[in-house]
This record gives C-alpha cells, sequence and structure tokens, in this order.
C-alpha cells in the first residue's frame, strides 16, 4: 500500500504545499524589515547632524538596540496565548504584521517620540506575527508529519533570503539616500507581506482559522517535535532539567557576544574599517557584489513565478501583490547597481556587512546538517562548546585586527579581511549552537513542560540581548581607557574558556542525559 504521502496530490511545488511557499515569502517580507531596520539602526542613531543622524552616544544607541532585540523574543510567548484562545492565528499573523508596518512608518518619520512609538509597535507586532506563522506552517502538515521537518527547512530559508535582502537594500537606500528611506523601505515590504498574505488566506482552508480549544504555548513559540517518552524516574528527569538549565545559561553569554553584529561591530565597521575601496579591490567588490545581489533574487524570482503559475487563479490578489513587491526589489538593486558600478573608487556601506551572516548559513547550513545527520555527529554539549569556541574566535580575528589602533582613536582604517573573517566563524558558531539548542530541550523534558521550558530558553536568549547592549554599550569606555583590541578580546576569552569548560564536563552532563542523543 502507498503511504498518504505518495497518494497525496497537494506536493505539486518542488514536492511541497504551494501554501508553504505563500508563507515562506511573507516571512520573507517579515524579515526583510526586522533585518533591514537593525541593519542602520545604530548607524543612525550615532550619526552626525551633518549626516542626517542624531548624534547619541554609542553607550545609548546600544542600550536601546538591547532593549529591542531582547523584548522581540518575550512578546512571541504572549502573541502565541492570544491566538490560541482568541483570534486564530491566520487574523494573529495579519494583525501582528499590520502593527508592524505601522511601527516602521512611525520610524521613518525622524522624531524621537515616533521613534520610542515605532520601536514599541515593532515589539508588540512581532509578538502577534512570530510564533503564530510558524504555527500555520505546522498545521498545514498536520497529516503529513514525516514532511514537517523538509517544510521548515524551506521556511527558514524564507528567513534568511528576507535577511539577506532587506540588508542590502534597506543599508543601501539609508546610506546613499537617507535613514528615513531605509526606514521606509522596511514598512513598505512589511506591508506588501501583510496584504500578500491576508488576501492569499484562501489557500491556507480552514487551517489554524479559529482560535484552538487549548492552549498549546509549546506551538506558540516554535514548532519542535514533542517528546513523548513514557514516565521517567524523578531523579532522572531532574538530572534532565539541570542539563537544561546549564545549557539555558550558557545561550546568554553566547548572545550576548553574537548579538555585537547589530552593535559594536557595526560600530567598528563604520568608523574603523577601510571601507573606500580603489583599482583592483574596487573591481573585485564590484563583481562579488553583483553577484551575490543578482543570483539570490533570481532563484527566488524563480520560485515566486512557479508559484505564481500554480495558485493564480485561487489567490489573484495576493500574487498580484507578490509580483508588484518584486518588481520593486529588483528595481532598487538593479538601481544600486548602477550606481556602485561606474564608480572608480567604491565605499562599502558599513550596513553591507551585516548580509555576510545571511550569506554563510545559506551556504553552509546544508553541509552542517549533513554533519549531524553522519555518525560524526558530535554530542549536544560539544556542538554548544564548537559554538562557543568559533564564537570566540571570531572576535579574536577582530581583536587581531584591530591590534594597531591606538588607544582612544575615534576613527582607523582597519582591512576589511577581519570582518569577513569573524563573520563566517561566527555564523559557523551559530549553526553548531542555535538550531540544536530547542531540539534539546524538547528531548530533555517531559511533553507536558515543553511549552513553558521552551519560554524559559527564549527568556534566555532575551537576557542575552539585553546584556549585548549592555556590554557593547561600554566600547568608548574601553577603547579610551584600553584599546579597541581589549574590547574585542572581552568576546575572545569568555566564550572560549566557556566552551573548552563544556568539553571538560561533557562525560558529566551525558550521564545526567541518561540516553538522550
Amino acid at each position: 500500500m502507498n503511504s498518504p504521502i505518495n497518494d497525496s496530490k497537494e506536493f505539486t511545488l518542488f514536492g511541497h504545499k504551494p501554501a508553504l511557499y505563500v508563507l515562506f515569502f511573507t516571512e520573507m517580507w517579515e524579515r526583510f524589515s526586522y533585518y533591514g531596520m537593525r541593519a542602520i539602526f545604530v548607524l543612525f542613531l550615532t550619526a552626525s547632524f551633518a549626516e542626517g543622524g542624531w548624534e547619541w552616544s554609542n553607550e545609548k544607541a546600544l542600550a536601546l538596540l538591547g532593549t529591542y532585540t531582547s523584548l522581540v523574543y518575550v512578546t512571541p510567548v504572549i502573541g502565541g496565548w492570544i491566538a490560541d484562545k482568541f483570534t486564530g492565528y491566520q487574523k494573529a499573523v495579519a494583525l501582528g504584521a499590520l502593527i508592524m508596518a505601522a511601527g516602521h512608518a512611525a520610524m521613518a518619520l525622524d522624531t524621537e517620540t515616533t521613534l520610542y512609538i515605532g520601536v514599541g509597535l515593532l515589539i508588540i507586532g512581532n509578538g502577534l506575527f512570530k510564533p503564530n506563522i510558524t504555527s500555520i506552517v505546522s498545521g498545514l502538515y498536520d497529516q503529513f508529519p514525516e514532511r514537517k521537518d523538509g517544510a521548515f527547512t524551506i521556511f527558514y530559508m524564507g528567513v534568511n533570503s528576507g535577511g539577506f535582502i532587506g540588508v542590502l537594500l534597506c543599508g543601501f537606500l539609508g546610506e546613499y539616500l537617507s535613514w528615513s528611506w531605509g526606514f521606509g523601505l522596511a514598512g513598505i515590504f512589511m506591508t506588501f507581506g501583510m496584504l500578500q498574505f491576508w488576501f492569499g488566506r484562501a489557500i491556507f482552508g480552514e487551517v489554524d482559522k479559529t482560535p484552538s480549544k487549548k492552549v498549546d504555548l509549546s506551538d506558540a513559540i516554535e514548532h519542535i517535535p514533542e517528546n513523548d517518552e513514557s514516565k521517567v524516574p524523578d531523579n532522572v528527569q531532574r538530572d534532565r532539567y539541570i542539563v537544561v538549565g546549564i545549557l539555558a545559561f550558557l545561550v546568554v553569554f553566547f548572545w550576548a557576544a553574537f548579538e555585537q553584529a547589530s552593535g559594536s561591530m557595526t560600530i567598528f565597521a563604520n568608523k574603523y574599517t577601510q571601507r573606500i575601496l580603489t583599482g583592483s579591490y574596487a573591481s573585485i567588490f564590484k563583481v562579488v557584489d553583483t553577484l551575490i545581489t543578482i543570483i539570490p533574487l533570481g532563484i527566488i524570482t524563480w520560485v515566486l513565478i512557479k508559484l505564481v503559475r500554480q495558485t493564480f487563479q485561487k489567490i489573484s490578489v495576493s500574487n498580484s501583490i507578490l509580483g508588484i513587491s518584486f518588481f520593486s526589489v529588483w528595481g532598487i538593486a538593479l538601481w544600486k547597481l548602477s550606481v556602485i558600478l561606474p564608480q572608480e573608487t567604491t565605499e562599502i556601506p558599513a550596513s553591507w556587512f551585516l548580509i555576510l551572516n545571511s550569506l554563510f548559513i545559506i551556504t553552509l547550513a546544508p553541509l552542517f546538517s549533513k554533519i549531524w545527520e553522519s555518525k560524526y555527529n558530535p554530542p549536544a554539549t560539544i556542538k554548544f562548546a564548537l559554538g562557543m569556541i568559533l564564537l570566540g574566535l571570531g572576535f579574536g580575528m577582530l581583536a587581531w585586527g584591530a591590534i594597531t589602533i591606538p588607544q582612544g582613536a575615534k576613527t582607523a582604517s582597519v582591512s576589511m579581511i577581519w570582518l569577513v573573517v569573524a563573520y563566517l566563524l561566527h555564523t559557523m558558531g551559530e549553526l553548531c549552537l542555535s538550531p540544536v539548542g530547542l531540539s534539546y530541550v524538547s528531548k530533555l523534558v517531559p511533553a507536558k513542560k515543553i511549552g513553558i521550558m521552551f519560554g524559559l530558553w527564549y527568556l534566555a536568549i532575551a537576557i542575552g540581548n539585553k546584556l549585548a547592549g549592555y556590554v557593547g554599550s561600554y566600547i568608548d569606555v574601553i577603547v579610551n581607557k584600553y584599546s579597541m583590541s581589549a574590547f574585542f578580546l572581552i568576546f575572545t576569552i569568555i566564550p572560549i574558556l566557556v566552551g573548552l569548560l563544556l568539553i571538560l564536563v561533557t562525560s558529566t552532563m551525558k550521564k545526567m542525559m541518561h540516553g538522550i542523543h
């Protein structure tokens, strides 16, 4: 007998449901707006009045960034509960997208009051949007659980695609035209995403249209397979809780360092990195920038065309909006290239370096996935240790590159290669640690406790993000008293020491997992 998967005629677009790709593009526009805004946030706040900025201190700008990036990990728990209890997931996603679009619009108005209003709206909207679009993906595949892993892999490619394009284009408009244009573009494409989703709801049928009869926080936070173990002894479960607690504590340190990307590393790129290229170096950058602009957009456009061909009759308005949005993206991308290519001297936008994380994830994720599925798959603590050590080594590259910067210097011209290598190492560290964290939580705790444990896990990430802003805000103090190299050494030494400590206690923690791998 054939399986239901083989009998189903629903999986007609690259082996998956066309509805999945509607969600793919909705998530892509949301991540476009989120990462596009973050790319220019600190740059705008710290830029001089002459450059259109507000001349905030690094300390004040990074503190606000830390508050924002931490709270976006807290509100999804509430947003998931609201959708489960009152609105259903589809309305929650649309409402969250609308609120975030309003938040971006408020930020584009260029006043301090509207900035705070905008940040608040983004935090609230994210809480409604983020957990519930994930739940719709899960609901689409409830009858086909074997396909869920593949579905979520495709869905999260939308995350990285949106982050990549958003940083590329919002960063360009923000730095070459005006900051308001950068923030405004994020809002425009968030609006496109909301409209595309709302007018495409027919393709989801009744999936998660109305509130569920029960509140399941594990779905509200993220889709992870539940632990369906039989009852385990209390002492065994206690040990597993301890392991989860230790890993969650270490996650704080990881994100406190990793999230320097939008803060102190962006400041380093802006003020201390040689971004003006001439001659052959300028030519090489133009080729690289052209390729990483055209090729990803070409691939995503190909997927879009396939989706439109299959679904236009059913969701014609949604597809039309999606087509307009991509036509706009191509227009801005080609305009960007037309501005940069004729120049003999090229100045790389400081925000450009943030695209490297998404680019390296898209490139390296399949390799890491293969390793985790092979006989060389290491235990959780070793993965966490590798993530910490790679993160520390990335900052070690920056500390090494910054060693020539004098104490108290306000500007410098360090080679950009140090930032490129740092982002490569950081991304490898992220792939070792971030994707496996929630998976191990789901394995180590009982099914009935998964929701609250995921909530605590995200709380640890939120603390890490807030700590990132707090520690990063001392960049000027440390540079003035010691050096830029000393600042990055802090983020070098601590993660590496934590990683080495994890390796030392691996055997003990494996015993405390009691057979969970």
